[in-house]
């Protein structure tokens, strides 16, 4: 049986993001803006795969993605020209 757990983001100050979810499951571990999943970090390959159409959709979306990777957005496009990540529809 798949287990799963979602919890929102939490703030520096230990407080509940609204609408920034963090869902682990035994594949991995996914980050979800509002009811989109923007970015998963599969536990067998370690390759980040960022959703195709959303990776990059808001500045707010943009703040919790760049928590998520744990880097700034110029490290996360020279990832994707690099194809140390891999675009993908997550949502489809």
């Amino acid at each position: 049986m798949l287990k799963i757990k979602v919890e929102n983001m939490t703030s520096s100050r230990g407080n509940k993001i609204a609408n920034q979810f963090i869902i682990r499951t035994d594949e991995g571990v996914f980050f979800q803006s509002y009811d989109t999943v923007i970015a998963f970090k599969p536990f067998r390959t370690g390759k980040i795969i960022l959703d195709e159409n959303s990776w990059d959709y808001s500045t707010t979306t943009g703040k919790y993605r760049n928590d998520f990777l744990n880097e700034s957005i110029a490290i996360t496009r020279k990832k994707i020209s690099s194809k140390e990540y891999k675009l993908a529809d997550l949502n489809g």
